[in-house]
């Protein structure tokens, strides 16, 4: 058989739009090596030419996102950080998928195909080996109709984008650059919470379903689920999570967190996470550990773990302090600075000073000391009672400024008290509540990993039937997880004591900003 010849002048055609496309595939591969390069120059390069960074090209918002950061490290406001960019190239990525993203097609899939209608069962048919037959059903020879393909089953959703989980040592800048990847992400259905909210909100919805069930009748059974339904309701929602501070304390937070987070990510919800610690440490030697260990495989699936251990804490670096706010009580006319600080605060503040109280989940919260939007507070009374999260965030919604006095040195006898502190700090500072300290110790030794082994323990160990050894292990009885935390919370009271912070706790400044 002949060979089939193409003409010359198609020849000629095709060999012009292969070498156009090789010069734009070339000019791509630039484009993308000079907008995912290193340094404010690379940056510069990228912005300053119009047309080689187009604004609708992926290229184009990662080089945005990491020029936007080379301008703050070129304005002085970052010192340079090679980890940190790193963290911002990726995030880049993440933002520019996310910008029209919609989860939907993992909440409502596409339906089955229809099942095949047949005058007969095919079963009931003898099979045919002549070739008559073959051509019958093709409707060629005896005028029949064509018999019709079966409809393919359509083809699954392709797999949602993957997350990031941050983690590293305490002041490293991972809930800065989360902030910064959430500010830039266009897209609606977003949300950003500290996890100790998110958990506050999860058990609220798990309540109010079991609420909603109907009462049970004597002598009838039913089970009741709610985690599925309750995260089918986030889901809907928002399909980008931003957690700060991810950490596992709580036994029944650890017991619901598998199923929640398997159908969160299943149903297309990405996830961005800050935490100190890398994921195979979370819930450490916490009880019942073994069913927590699946949580963890089903995070890394859909979760890309990113360390930053650059070994600086930046809270402590060249940040100019603000007035004297951490006192100790050994100090002469401690107390009389406070009361006075106090009074300066309360002379701007449209009511009386008097006690108030909050309601918080159907409780009375009683803070005997408030002014508007200060309040003036002994640690036993935030601390020393049985107060959680929930109690922390109504408290960081009313006030702007708390003073917090008669903190102890921080022992292992009084973990149930350390852990509160964490959390009320972690709370605080998620909401930019500025706080006056009053304490035995300076901050650096307010912890102090000595005590323990108290009347309590002892019992709780003979009520689980736990031997000695068990109880070396475990964090419920070692305070490890208050160790672990408590660097967090020393960081950020650093921080805290800073003009900058204090500057941007004023509400009432931000207040009249707004108005202006």
């Amino acid at each position: 058989m002949a060979a089939y010849t193409v003409p010359a002048a198609v020849r000629c055609s095709m060999n012009v739009l292969l070498r156009d496309s090789v010069l734009i595939s070339k000019k791509i591969c630039r484009l993308s090596a000079i907008c995912t390069g290193n340094g404010y120059t690379s940056w510069r390069t990228c912005s300053s030419s119009s047309s080689s960074c187009s604004s609708e090209s992926p290229a184009a918002d990662i080089c945005a996102f990491s020029g936007h950061y080379d301008r703050l490290v070129q304005s002085g406001s970052l010192r340079k950080d090679a980890q940190q960019r790193h963290v911002v190239q990726q995030l880049a990525q993440l933002q520019h998928t996310l910008e029209n993203y919609s989860n939907s097609i993992y909440l409502n899939p596409p339906p089955p195909p229809p099942p095949r209608i047949n005058s007969k069962d095919d079963n009931s048919q003898p099979l045919k080996d002549d070739k008559d037959y073959y051509i019958t059903t093709a409707g060629n020879k005896s005028g029949g109709s064509a018999a019709k393909e079966e409809p393919a089953p359509p083809p699954p959703p392709p797999p949602p984008p993957k997350g990031f989980y941050i983690h590293g040592d305490v002041g490293t800048g991972k809930t800065m650059l989360m902030d910064m990847f959430y500010s830039r992400v266009e897209n609606t259905r977003k949300k950003r919470v500290h996890f100790n909210g998110f958990m506050l909100d999860i058990h609220k919805r798990i309540h109010r379903r079991k609420q909603s069930l109907p009462k049970r009748g004597l002598g009838k059974m039913f089970t009741f689920d709610p985690i599925s339904p309750v995260a089918m309701e986030i889901s809907n929602e928002t399909c980008l999570l931003c957690f700060d501070e991810f950490q596992v304390t709580d036994i029944a937070d650890a017991m619901i967190l598998k199923q929640l987070f398997e159908t969160l990510l299943k149903t297309g919800v990405v996830v961005v996470a800050t935490s100190n610690r890398p994921p195979d440490d979370l819930y450490k030697n916490g009880l019942q550990r073994d069913t927590f260990l699946p949580f963890i495989d089903v995070l890394k699936e859909y979760c890309h773990p990113i360390c930053i251990n650059s070994g600086i804490d930046y809270r402590r670096l060249d940040n100019a302090a603000a007035r004297k706010l951490y006192y100790l009580t050994r100090e002469p006319g401690a107390e009389a600075s406070m009361d006075a600080l106090f009074e300066e605060l309360a002379i701007s503040q449209k009511t009386v000073t008097g006690p108030r109280v909050l309601t918080v989940l159907g409780r009375d919260v009683t803070l005997a000391k408030t002014c508007g939007s200060v309040a003036d507070c002994t640690f036993d009374e935030l601390c020393g009672r049985p107060l959680g999260a929930s109690d922390y965030l109504e408290m960081a919604r009313l006030f702007d400024t708390v003073f917090i006095r008669h903190i102890p040195v921080l022992t292992l006898t009084l973990k149930d008290q350390a852990r509160r502190f964490t959390t009320l700090i972690d709370n605080f500072y998620d909401n930019k509540v500025r706080v006056v300290l009053l304490a035995d110790s300076p901050l650096d030794r307010l912890f102090v990993h000595t005590g323990g082994d108290d009347e309590r323990d002892r019992q709780l160990l003979d009520d689980l039937g736990l031997s000695g050894d068990a109880a070396e292990r475990l964090t419920l009885f070692t305070a490890e997880e208050e160790i672990f935390a408590f660097k967090r919370t020393v960081s950020r009271l650093m921080e805290m004591q800073t003009e900058s912070y204090w500057m941007k706790g004023d509400r009432s400044h931000s207040k009249k900003h707004e108005n202006t």
